[in-house]
Formats: structure tokens, C-alpha cells, sequence
């Protein structure tokens, strides 16, 4: 890879993108800028190295720079860059729905083609819908999500979400016949758990208060993240996931995992739903699937949801759902590629192999000013602030900000610091993520 440092931008030049999720104005004006990645590093514009302790955005599993997606990707493109997948197919997006069917929970073994998150859960979303029409339930028009939950920026991840800045500026325009299972978090009793807390299983059985309200023959799904990853870590009580299935199976509704950020052996297992030994109807997927590589995602499905809308004539479209990018013939190829490392280096389940070291070196900044909670499964944790008065998230921010100054990159959400490093991090890459974040936090007021 090209070592050289790409040149800086001028204030000029950073004007026309209006990023992301990011307060433009202040990142404008002092711009953190990435121009190479190799292994578990970043290297900024003016050649600083950046220990990456967040897999880019959760999705880079395998690390960065990974040459065999790299020539899958360049075979791909000098072979075929694009085909429709609209009454037309290709071969290798049948291989890739394949060899995700053959790691996937038992029974999920039917695979609609993504491009994103956001993409994939209003996929399921519509799925849920169009299985229920097919089997004579059309009636079943309504979604139970979660407090705190994220589902993507699409208006029906956003409906069924539970963000508040998502509710407060889009809730005029959501989907109607939503409502939310309250949160698990509660750090009155779950402080500093290691692994996933012992408290609040009831709390699965706020379900069947709504189900009394809306009347079981309404509601189509029940959505929830196994581990909730941009609320900042919120783990699901010991048996929570087993009673929603117990629920769901009693009312006859489907439950959708959101796995787009526990996927691909974050928790130590292909997904977090074999981690929990619970299994969904419909199981969202995106991030890890291609290592960040090229955008792509993934919702599988039970055979039966599958095979209640085959049905009506043969040449009738079942599904009128689908995007021009489905199965990009490239986002396939980087697929494949990635799966062929997870096999060949264990990552699906490396995690687990480390997650006692990891848990260790997380829970050791319990006790460090300001630190009111660490939480940790699998490789994941997160590190919640106290909030500055009247500031909510600033000191978190300002964590965030001086541990990239110190060559580590952490991720802020809230008054949190969340940690998802690549699959491939070494024990001594996890005691520098730990000591330089117990350090800023020590050092921040």
C-alpha cells in the first residue's frame, strides 16, 4: 500500500460535503482527516499513526487493508462491474446467499441483498408486513421496537427506533402504529457487569402489556438490537431475548434481530443470535459483511416467511421490494473475500477467545474520575461519563477529540466511549486502547 501521506485540504475544499452525523461547523474548523489504513492502524493526513479501537464504524472485522478483497474486488470490476439482479441474476450472488446461509442460526437460510443497515431493516420491516398479508393476517400492520433503540436512518428504522433526536425532528413524518418496549439499562442495579447483567429479565414482559393494548392481531414484529451498539452499549439481561421469543411464539409474531453491528463474530460467534442461543424470524445484517469494503447488506430470513409468499402465479413478482444495487456483483466479491478470512484466520471467533483478557482490561478504568459505568460482551464495551452539568455528552466529546490527539480512535456517543476494535487486535493493542482512555479520562475535567 501506498505509505506516502495524502496532502491536507484547504478550508476551501472541505466546504462542499455535508457530512454525516458530525457537527460540520466544528469539524470544519479543525478537521480530523484520515488518508491510509493497514492492520489495526489509521494514518492521518500529516502521517500520524491512530490505533483504530472502533473497526472504522464497526464494520472493518478483519482490519484494515486486506489484499485478498482488494484483488477480489479488482477480478471483479475487470470482469463484470454491474449486473441487474431485477429478473436477471449473476453467479457469484447465489455462492454469497449460500455461504451465508450455511453460518447463519438454524432455519435462516433464505438471503435478501442490502446495500446498508438502514436498508436492510426496512427490508425485514416490509418482509414482516408482506408475510402476514400472504398467509390471510394483512391486518398485522403494527411494529414494537425499543427505547433506545437504532434501526437506521430510514423512516421505518427511525419509526420503529427509539433515538430521541431522530423522534424529535422526524416524529411528524414516522411510520403510524408504532410503540416501544422500554430499555434495559439501568445502572442502579447493572453498574459495571461484567458481561451481560443478571437484572431486568422482566422487563421482556413489558411486551405483554403492549400486546393487551394493541391486541396480538395487529402487531407484525417485534425489532430489537441483541446488543444495542450507537445507544452506547446496552446489553440484554440473562434470559431478556429468550422471553421476547417465548412471547412472540405465544402470539403468533415475528421477532427481527437488528444484528448490523454484532454480526460477523463481534460476540464471539457468527451472530450475536447463536451467542444467546435465540433465534429470530428475520435477522438484519450490513458492517461486517464486506469489512467495510464496499457498502453492502443482508436480511435473512426463516424459510418459512420465504415460502408463504411463493405463492399466486409463477411469473408474479412475490415481493416488490428490491434495489438497483442488490447483490452488486463487487459488494459480492468483497463478500466473499471476507468470509474466506474469517474461515481461514478464526475470527468468528476470536472473540471469544479474548474476551476475558478484553473484559479484564475494560473494567480496569472502574474507579477512574467521572466513570460511572463499563459494560463489555464479546469484543465490545463501553465506557459511560458522568455528564457535565448542562452539558450533556461534551465530556465525553472531549475524550473522544484528545484520544485521537494521543493515537487512539474511540467513538462517542452520548456520554459514552464505545470500543469495538478489529477481531484481529493483540493484547498488547488492548492495553494501549485501555491505558491511553483511562489516561484522557483522568486528565479531562
Amino acid at each position: 500500500m501506498n505509505a506516502q501521506p495524502k496532502p491536507a485540504l484547504s478550508p476551501a475544499e472541505l466546504d462542499a460535503f455535508w457530512m454525516p452525523f458530525t457537527a460540520n461547523r466544528q469539524f470544519k474548523a479543525n478537521p480530523r482527516l484520515l488518508a491510509r489504513a493497514d492492520g489495526m492502524r489509521y494514518w492521518t493526513v500529516d502521517g500520524r499513526e491512530v490505533l483504530d479501537a472502533v473497526a472504522g464504524l464497526w464494520c472493518v472485522n478483519a482490519g484494515h487493508g486486506r489484499r485478498e478483497i482488494t484483488e477480489a474486488v479488482t477480478q471483479q470490476l475487470n470482469t463484470m462491474e454491474f449486473a441487474p439482479t431485477f429478473q436477471m441474476g449473476h453467479p457469484i450472488a447465489f455462492e454469497l446467499a449460500n455461504r451465508l446461509a450455511a453460518i447463519a442460526p438454524p432455519g435462516m437460510d433464505r438471503v435478501f441483498f442490502t446495500n446498508s443497515g438502514s436498508e436492510s431493516v426496512d427490508t425485514a420491516l416490509k418482509i414482516a408486513i408482506a408475510y402476514h398479508r400472504a398467509r390471510g393476517a394483512g391486518q398485522r400492520t403494527r411494529f414494537i421496537g425499543r427505547e433506545k433503540g437504532y434501526h437506521g436512518v430510514g423512516f421505518g428504522g427511525m419509526s420503529v427506533g427509539g433515538m430521541v433526536n431522530n423522534r424529535k425532528i422526524f416524529g411528524s413524518s414516522m411510520v403510524p402504529g408504532v410503540d416501544h418496549l422500554p430499555h434495559t439499562l439501568d445502572l442502579g442495579h447493572n453498574a459495571f457487569s461484567r458481561g451481560l447483567p443478571h437484572w431486568g429479565v422482566h422487563l421482556a414482559n413489558e411486551l405483554e402489556r403492549l400486546i393487551a393494548l394493541h391486541d396480538a392481531s395487529t402487531i407484525a414484529a417485534v425489532i430489537v438490537e441483541p446488543i444495542s451498539g450507537s445507544a452506547g452499549v446496552i446489553l440484554p439481561p440473562v434470559g431478556y431475548l429468550k422471553r421476547l421469543r417465548e412471547i412472540c411464539d405465544k402470539h403468533d409474531i415475528l421477532l427481527i434481530f437488528d444484528e448490523v453491528i454484532t454480526g460477523f463474530g463481534r460476540t464471539g460467534k457468527a451472530f450475536a443470535a447463536q451467542s444467546f442461543d435465540v433465534t429470530a424470524d428475520l435477522m438484519t445484517t450490513a458492517k461486517g459483511l464486506t469489512n467495510g469494503a464496499v457498502p453492502m447488506g443482508a436480511v435473512f430470513a426463516q424459510r418459512k416467511i420465504y415460502d408463504a409468499l411463493m405463492q399466486g402465479p409463477e411469473g408474479a413478482i412475490e415481493l416488490f421490494h428490491g434495489y438497483t444495487y442488490s447483490a452488486h456483483p463487487v459488494a459480492c466479491a468483497a463478500a466473499l473475500a471476507t468470509l474466506d478470512i474469517y474461515a481461514k484466520e478464526g475470527l468468528m471467533t476470536r472473540a471469544a477467545t479474548l474476551a476475558p483478557k478484553w473484559e479484564d482490561a475494560v473494567h480496569s478504568v472502574r474507579g477512574t474520575k467521572h466513570v460511572i459505568d463499563v459494560r463489555n460482551y464479546g469484543l465490545i464495551a463501553a465506557v459511560e461519563l458522568e455528564p457535565r452539568a448542562g452539558k450533556p455528552g461534551a465530556r465525553a466529546f472531549d475524550v473522544f477529540l484528545e484520544c485521537f490527539e494521543r493515537g487512539v480512535m474511540v467513538r462517542q456517543t452520548g456520554d459514552v466511549i464505545a470500543l469495538s476494535p478489529p477481531l484481529i487486535i493483540e493484547e498488547r493493542q488492548i492495553a494501549r486502547i485501555v491505558e491511553t482512555l483511562t489516561e484522557v479520562i483522568r486528565d479531562t475535567d
